[in-house]
């Protein structure tokens, strides 16, 4: 047993209260924007902003000592330590105290005159069906938006991936960068519901569920016979609300299918969701892309390819 360390309130306090992104970037590790958050490129299912961290595969979060304690598999104390500094005599920046912030109401972004740049992106670049991008489009649940710079200075267009909700109300929006160079923006809209994100219901037994709606695109483009008789959910990042509003709302689905990215967060959030579903009494299976994910399988060839499918009981 190590010996006992006495911190002080104050020293709790500070440690607790450490800017994350700053310490990940002095332990060397590599953040990749999202949004007003950061995601760690070893582990995307990990976000942080401030003193704030949450894991979206294991749907859990906290403050600054519970992160290093579980990043960095150590003890309450060591972790204490390494926030404040231990013996190097590094001082970490102490996260901006954060603002009372309004939850602001749930808006869709304002819609472009026409859909010429996300048929353009999607459809060359992408490599997703036309006829497909077009079913979405013509259902109101995917659109081009056109947005300002908060200096006005600059217009940004984004396709717009939009959720309703059971009453064919818009609650959900992920927005995704319409440009080919550099990394483009991709995020959910302020105010979003994560119950509702982008969406379509069937009528068959089966669920198709992925990270993103580029995939679920690029899925079906891959897989077109009879598409339109399944159901399918992104659930734009991790997160397990969205598919199991479908499931609570649509008792016709039966049979899941989890098509999450083919990498290490992928697996680990396949691993869990097959867990909650299974206890839940559904038949479950996972279909892996070759890839990395379904679009780079589609780009990678235009023919149909089923991957690998590994049945779960």
């Amino acid at each position: 047993m190590g010996n006992y360390i006495h911190f002080t309130e104050e020293q709790k306090y500070r440690a607790n209260n450490v800017d994350l992104v700053d310490f990940l970037y002095r332990q060397g590790e590599k953040l990749i924007a999202s949004g007003r958050e950061k995601r760690l490129a070893s582990d995307r299912s990990i976000t942080v902003r401030g003193n704030e961290w949450y894991d979206h595969s294991k749907e859990r979060g906290g403050y600054a000592i519970d992160f290093v304690k579980n990043f960095y598999n150590l003890s309450f104390p060591d972790a204490v330590i390494l926030l404040l500094g231990g013996e190097q005599g590094i001082e970490y920046t102490p996260a901006k105290k954060k603002r009372q912030e309004e939850q602001k109401p749930f808006k869709l972004p304002d819609a472009h005159s026409d859909m010429r740049r996300v048929y353009a992106y999607l459809v060359k670049t992408r490599k997703i069906d036309r006829d497909v991008v077009s079913f979405f489009a013509k259902e109101k649940l995917l659109y081009e938006s056109c947005e300002k710079s908060k200096d006005g200075s600059k217009k940004y267009h984004n396709a717009v991936f939009v959720g309703l909700d059971e009453y064919g109300v818009p609650c959900h929006a992920h927005k995704r960068g319409l440009y080919t160079e550099g990394v483009s923006f991709k995020g959910n809209v302020d105010g979003c519901n994560p119950a509702y994100s982008f969406h379509y219901i069937g009528s068959s037994a089966r669920l198709y569920v992925f990270e993103a709606p580029i995939d679920l695109l690029s899925y079906i483009t891959l897989h077109p016979q009879d598409w339109q008789a399944h159901s399918y959910v992104a659930l734009c990042g991790v997160g397990s609300q969205s598919m199991m509003k479908m499931l609570e709302l649509n008792p016709h689905l039966k049979e899941i299918a989890l098509c999450l990215d083919n990498d290490e967060a992928g697996h680990k959030a396949s691993e869990r969701l097959k867990n909650q579903l299974t206890k839940s009494g559904y038949k479950c299976c996972l279909l892996m892309s070759q890839g990395k994910d379904w679009n780079d399988d589609l780009i990678n060839s235009q023919q149909v390819q089923s991957g690998f499918e590994i049945k779960m009981a």
